[in-house]
């Protein structure tokens, strides 16, 4: 099979049977398509007689007509079995990759790009089960239909038959030449849909930008550029394979002329003893036979050749192990909400130069509101990932509730350490639906509660459906400020002992913004609430703000320490309008 192919029959699972099932009827279908020639020599022989005896004729045809009924009945049974076997195995492998990317850790995720999975969940597979339903169908059928007719044709023809042989190893050569060259355009190809995935992806998520800065006729020029880039490199690929068809054509007509003009000369000069009309007739039936057959695995091996590109990609993903896992036997829980930073140091990559972070080393006690302030590329984000271990440190360690994160259970630590995007997405489906992502078991009080918390509550009951409004894909019915405080609703559902707001309050009002902390601070009072900001005002009443620039610390303390020494912050809050600071 193509190579990797054995990672992926994995998936076959329960549809093993029908897979088999498959080949046996194929198999009887070759075995009848086989004698069904010889049957009808006989036949002609029979008709051609000086004594044509009717009775004999009449049970040829009938015993024809079994074999044809029985072969009509082996293909048929044999098409439904393989499509219900490749289309299940396709289900099984699309659902294997999909769990195997649930386990990726953001590094993985980095490392494929999410256009590049979605084209190997979608493009991908479809062309493995293509390629899987023709192989347990013409794989088996073509070489078994050839070595039957070889068999039966050399059986009454003798010598003749050796013709095929001339014809089946030009034709190997032929398809491994044309494989040969058309596999580099197909792997190019196959990375255009990644390219164009990502296009198409973004421009439908960033369909507002577009229109606002009226910029869909570049979008269109664009994406125009790189269709035609695929539209050429595939030009290219099947110009190559198109090859295929005149080669297999003319070896087709070179066995039609060759058994015309050497088996007529045979018939006549032996006067029908060494070859006679009838088992010429077959001879051409079993030549036309092979020749069928071998085109039709010519285009499984087209269709190999396209698909082989895609069982590597497959294959990449499911021999992809994440880079964070959870230990055995991790800890569960998490004695308090405290973060202790011990010389940490991190970049995304191995290969990078530079480090993101460098010697990061506080301690933030638990129960305490921090405040997290920094230039664009300081390394806000990257610090407060590694809190519930999204990524690993590169150098040093993290300790949340007194034990180093590496430690915990992953989707335990996630849970009671829980991050606030500032980009965190809604999912169809309604307001409430969308808010128990955080606790499926939540009860409708309970949502309640927590949207009450995150300033949603009075928005959500505008709505004429309340907590049962549908949300669009995305949450593109609702407000940018609106979708925020819903995916914080969501985690605070969760009640964790350490809340993460990644600039989640970025999307709302300054007046929003306080009363979204007034209600943390009074309702979660021994929760650990960690706030990137942009505005000094959102965090000044935190105990302790971390001042980043360039991967580490500048400097850190509260609010009013912070102006005393620090003259880039007082700077930054009298811009943002903080007023004055007096000495």
């Amino acid at each position: 099979m193509i190579k990797g192919g054995k990672n992926i029959l994995g998936s076959l699972r329960e549809y093993k049977t029908l897979s088999l099932l498959t080949v046996f009827f194929i198999i009887l279908e070759a075995v009848f398509n086989a004698l069904i020639p010889f049957i009808t020599a006989q036949l002609i022989n029979n008709l051609q007689g000086q004594n044509m005896d009717m009775g004999a004729v009449s049970r040829t045809g009938l015993l024809l007509l079994v074999m044809a009924g029985l072969s009509l009945t082996a293909g048929g049974l044999a098409g439904f079995t393989s499509a219900k076997a490749s289309s299940g195995f396709a289900k099984n492998l699309r659902g294997d990759l999909f769990r195997k990317i649930q386990t990726y850790s953001f590094g993985n995720i980095d490392k494929f790009s999410t256009p590049s999975l979605i084209t190997r969940l979608t493009t991908d597979i479809d062309n493995v089960m293509m390629s899987f339903m023709i192989l347990i169908r013409e794989s088996v059928r073509a070489p078994l239909v050839i070595i039957f007719a070889f068999i039966m044709a050399f059986r009454m023809a003798g010598s003749l038959a050796y013709s095929f042989l001339i014809i089946i190893p030009f034709l190997a050569v032929a398809f491994f030449l044309i494989i040969k060259f058309a596999m580099p355009y197909f792997r190019k190809g196959f990375r255009q849909f990644d390219v164009i995935n990502r296009v198409v992806g973004e421009n439908v998520q960033a369909a507002r930008e577009v229109k606002a800065y009226a910029r869909g006729d570049y979008e269109k020029e664009k994406f125009k550029g790189f269709s035609e880039d695929m539209m050429k490199i595939f030009t290219k690929a099947d110009t190559i394979v198109n090859f295929s068809s005149p080669v297999m054509q003319m070896a087709i007509y070179f066995n039609m002329l060759f058994i015309f003009a050497v088996g007529s000369q045979m018939v006549v000069s032996s006067g029908g003893v060494d070859l006679n009309v009838g088992q010429m007739s077959a001879m051409l039936t079993y030549g036309m036979q092979i020749m069928i057959q071998l085109m039709f695995l010519s285009m499984v091996f087209v269709l190999l050749t396209m698909s082989a590109e895609s069982v590597r990609r497959i294959n990449e993903i499911l021999a992809e192990e994440s880079s964070l896992h959870s230990p055995e036997g991790g800890a569960k829980e998490l004695a308090d909400g405290s973060v202790a930073f011990h010389r940490v140091s991190f970049k995304y990559s191995e290969e990078a130069e530079a480090y993101t972070l460098s010697d990061l080393d506080f301690r933030i006690e638990s129960g305490m509101t921090v405040g997290i302030l920094g230039g664009t590329g300081s390394g806000k984000s990257s610090l407060v990932q590694l809190i519930p271990r999204l990524y690993d440190v590169s150098r040093g360690s993290i300790e949340v509730g007194g034990r180093d994160v590496r430690d915990y259970d992953l989707e335990s630590l996630r849970d009671q350490a829980v991050l606030v995007l500032q980009k965190n997405v809604l999912f169809s489906g309604t307001i409430a639906d969308n808010i128990r992502w955080g606790n499926p078991r939540a009860s409708d009080e309970e949502v309640e509660w927590a949207a009450k918390l995150a300033q949603a509550d009075a928005f959500i009951r505008s709505f004429p459906e309340g907590y049962q409004t549908y949300i669009e894909q995305g949450g593109t019915n609702v407000s940018g400020g609106q979708r925020q405080r819903l995916t914080i609703a969501r985690a605070l559902l969760k009640k964790p002992k350490i809340l993460i707001f990644d600039d989640s309050t970025s999307a709302v009002d300054t007046k929003t913004d306080a009363l979204i902390q007034k209600s943390l601070k009074e309702s979660l009072p021994g929760t650990t609430k960690i706030f990137i900001a942009q505005r000094i005002s959102s965090v000044k009443d935190a105990d302790r703000i971390i001042v980043m620039q360039s991967g580490k610390i500048l400097a850190m303390g509260s609010h009013e320490e912070l102006l005393k020494k620090v003259p880039s912050y007082r700077e930054t809050y009298e811009k943002q309008g903080g007023g004055v600071h007096v000495q």
